[in-house]
């Protein structure tokens, strides 16, 4: 029996490159296999306004949109959204005026749809996913349709009449 030491192990490169579009920008990253959307967000990208709630998909707080659809970015793997365009909170703002604000970050302060504010971000960028979708002509339908995001101030009654005002201005367009 060889008694002599063995050499430790080359390093191996865990790393992969991926390509997001982010808020409108192109961004080269390279990321670990097990790193989420939401710590690459808020690690690498430095956008905190997404933010880390219960980290199991339960609360909303993470939510962003992905290729235009609402996700929890606290369970998308970074590597499995390579090529996707993401937008969060931060990128909402009109793409010709980046003070202006989206109508539903202004109905929010409009109506105080937010306590701490915790949850605001996650709920606006649900909210606008919710408005793309274009299901929810209805208090009932925009409170059942946000159902996945939780607020733990109870804003609730506020954030839908936000959702609202903002749903019968689109509409009247």
């Amino acid at each position: 029996m060889d008694m002599r030491a063995k050499a430790p192990p080359e390093p191996v490169n865990t790393h992969f490159p991926i390509t997001l579009r982010v808020n409108g920008f192109a961004q080269a990253l390279r990321v670990e296999p097990c790193v989420t959307l939401l710590d690459l967000l808020r690690e690498q990208l430095h956008l905190t306004g997404t933010k880390k709630g219960c980290d199991h998909g339960q609360c909303g707080a993470c939510t962003v949109l992905l290729d235009g659809r609402r996700v929890n970015s606290c369970l998308q793997l970074a590597v499995s959204v390579d090529g996707s365009a993401v937008q969060t909170v931060e990128g909402l703002c009109d793409e010709h005026d980046a003070e202006a604000l989206d109508p539903l970050q202004q109905a929010f302060m409009d109506h105080d749809a937010f306590q701490c504010g915790y949850c605001t971000p996650g709920q606006i960028c649900s909210a606008r996913g919710l408005l793309s979708e274009g299901q929810a002509k209805t208090r009932e339908e925009v409170r059942e349709l946000m159902s996945g995001n939780l607020c733990r101030c109870g804003a609730y009654t506020n954030i839908t009449d936000a959702v609202m005002s903002v749903l019968g201005q689109e509409a009247a367009k």
